[in-house]
């Protein structure tokens, strides 16, 4: 029976290493094939000069660089990119760009789906379906890297930031995210600094105790809420772990990190008339009050059938305010990429001509949509 190659694209540095020993090689040609692979962007070993051809030619037998499959991409009027990314199975999921001046964030996800079923996000809508390998999580950064021309003698929009926070969630597929995530800060690989990669949860303390021996990326907690009685509904894991719980491990999480001015990004969605209210940005002054946090508030991103309301301007600026004289560093998260459902939370994995915002409303105005499978 003939064996499936083995994809180098999501392999580690120690796995690559590995490899090439029982290939009967030096440790260096793991050195120089990351360097092919994540540098130089290239994916056929034909192209790789500094490897002989016999390696050459027995890695084209053994091995292979695969990436997913880009299924289509929009471009919203603000700049944000998303792409549609077929995986193994046929599932899709959406990678987002944000470009900022120098800065550009990408917003990666860690499976097609999700079973934790949020009631302010889409994701969680559709439910869970499969976990994404390394190859297709770190493949969603190599692709857009491609797309933005960075390969290209580093002459493209450079990404500088990535942030998992796209479909699904990322500590219940613990393995290949923690691996995706060790290329991202590999020198030999993307060589991002681990305040730039920052893996967001929704609270699966298990997974975040065992984090805290194995990674030293920036971490964001979805709170949403000030008390376990509101959290229970809107983030329905909080049920089995409970804030003061979530709280405790994402501070041991911090801890741990050899960089002692690290705080824990607190998420908090803002929703109308459910969350927003002073009596509950009062309740997560209390609750914040000693804890090493920086909070960004999401004015919250509406999709179909999600029976939740944007707060107006008036009652973002007042929460603001109450955290803001309680002392607490507060940030307000600018809407990017609603025009084409790629904001926070409107992620679902679909390729299709939407109309954008405007145009919904009956104002001129389409959006870019290109569709390739």
């Amino acid at each position: 029976m003939k064996v499936a190659p083995v994809n180098l694209l999501g392999m580690s540095r120690s796995k690559m290493q590995v490899l090439f020993k029982e290939l009967g090689e030096p440790s260096y040609r793991a050195q120089q094939v990351m360097k092919w692979i994540h540098h130089a962007g290239v994916d056929d070993f034909k192209l790789m000069s500094n490897l002989g051809k016999n390696l050459r030619e027995h890695l084209s037998r053994v091995a292979e660089v695969r990436a997913p499959r880009i299924a289509g991409h929009q471009i919203s009027t603000d700049g944000t990119r998303k792409w549609a990314i077929r995986v193994a199975g046929g599932g899709l999921i959406e990678t987002v760009l944000i470009p900022d001046g120098r800065r550009a964030t990408l917003c990666v996800s860690s499976q097609v789906g999700c079973s934790l079923d949020c009631s302010f996000c889409a994701t969680g809508k559709q439910g869970f379906q499969q976990n994404l390998s390394a190859a297709e999580i770190i493949g969603q950064l190599w692709l857009a890297l491609k797309a933005c021309d960075a390969f290209q003698n580093g002459k493209g929009r450079k990404i500088t930031n990535v942030v998992m926070m796209g479909m699904g969630e990322p500590l219940l597929n613990f393995d290949n995210v923690v691996d995706a995530m060790d290329l991202m800060l590999d020198d030999l690989a993307y060589g991002l600094s681990r305040r730039r990669v920052t893996l967001s949860t929704s609270g699966v303390v298990p997974a975040l105790d065992r984090l805290a021996g194995r990674s030293q990326v920036s971490l964001a907690i979805s709170l949403h809420a000030p008390n376990d009685s509101l959290r229970n509904e809107l983030v329905p894991l909080n049920r089995k772990y409970p804030i003061e719980m979530l709280l405790a491990s994402a501070r041991n999480y911090i801890e741990s990190q050899t960089d002692r001015n690290r705080v824990v990004s607190i998420e908090y969605t803002l929703l109308a008339g459910v969350n927003d209210q002073p009596r509950q940005a009062l309740e997560l002054a209390q609750l914040l009050q000693s804890y090493p946090c920086k909070i960004n508030l999401i004015p919250f991103n509406p999709f179909s059938g999600s029976g939740y309301r944007r707060p107006s301007g008036n009652a973002v600026s007042r929460f603001w305010k109450i955290l803001v004289d309680a002392g607490l560093r507060v940030t307000v998260r600018t809407t990017r990429g609603d025009d084409i459902d790629a904001a926070c939370g409107q992620l679902v994995g679909q390729v299709r001509d939407r109309p954008r915002r405007s145009e919904r409303h009956g104002l001129a105005g389409t959006v870019p949509v290109v569709a390739l499978g």
